[in-house]
């Protein structure tokens, strides 16, 4: 499977203005990539707005994503604010070219910035397969939590789209590729540039990693890119027969 990760300079709150920069990114993967991978709340950037920001899950961005999709023949994910039922949350969406859906809602909200008093945690993890790969999405300071992360059920590939400030860039590499070699399975972390309405920068540093936490492709640091790597379960399987820690793991759950 090849996989592609988007690393754009986001427009503060305008949607209109990132669907143009993202298309114009993502135009030259058509048909030749099995998935294209956003950044966090990458229509609007980090933004703690969601009265004026939310959409339904199957909204504007929705429909977008889901064009996007259907043109480049592959999937296509990533977080966007969403209101349900009276409530925001954080929510990474997966639309396949087939019109397939999965979403997962972020479990870890960054209370340093107020996120947890705007939106509201998910309680489930998800795990779903395409193109038989089996995929695991997380978002931004979900990677902070390894037992969150934990890989149970073999896991082939890890997602993490975020908005990752370039003050702690080194927080953001080491803790991918733990997390790549705690799980035995391919992790890729896509990363916004530029600064944001806050004041905030973000330097990219976009990468995909093996197993053995070897970066196999990674963009280059604070350029609006794209990038893309093969990811082989053969060799997945290989090294995790040769080596098969996961064996060894200790069987405990998470309790709400």
């Amino acid at each position: 499977m090849k996989i592609s990760l988007v690393q754009p300079d986001n427009s503060w709150e305008d949607k209109s203005g990132n669907f143009q920069i993202l298309t114009r990114l993502i135009t030259p993967l058509f048909k030749k990539t099995d998935i294209v991978i956003l950044p966090e709340m990458f229509n609007t950037g980090f933004s703690m707005n969601p009265v004026k920001l939310c959409e339904s899950q199957e909204g504007e961005t929705f429909q977008w994503m889901k064009s996007i999709a259907v043109m480049g023949n592959f999937g296509l994910c990533g977080s966007y604010i969403v209101e349900e039922n009276g409530k925001f949350y954080n929510r990474w969406i997966f639309v396949s070219e087939t019109n397939e859906v999965w979403h997962y809602d972020k479990r870890h909200l960054f209370s340093m910035g107020g996120e947890d008093t705007l939106f509201s945690a998910g309680n489930s993890r998800l795990i779903f397969s395409y193109r038989g790969v089996k995929i695991s999405p997380y978002i931004c300071y979900d990677l902070r939590f390894p037992v969150w992360s934990r890989n149970r059920e073999k896991t082939d590939l890890i997602i993490y789209a975020s908005n990752w400030p370039e003050t702690r860039r080194n927080v953001w590499t080491t803790l991918l590729r733990a997390r790549a070699i705690e799980n035995q399975c391919y992790v890729a972390g896509s990363n916004r540039i530029g600064t944001d309405g806050s004041g905030i920068r973000y330097c990219g540093d976009s990468m995909v990693i093996n197993a053995r936490g070897e970066i196999i492709a990674s963009d280059e640091t604070g350029v609006e890119c794209s990038l893309s790597a093969d990811i082989s379960l053969t060799e997945l399987s290989a090294f995790r027969f040769k080596f098969p820690v996961l064996d060894d793991a200790d069987d405990f759950s998470i309790h709400f």
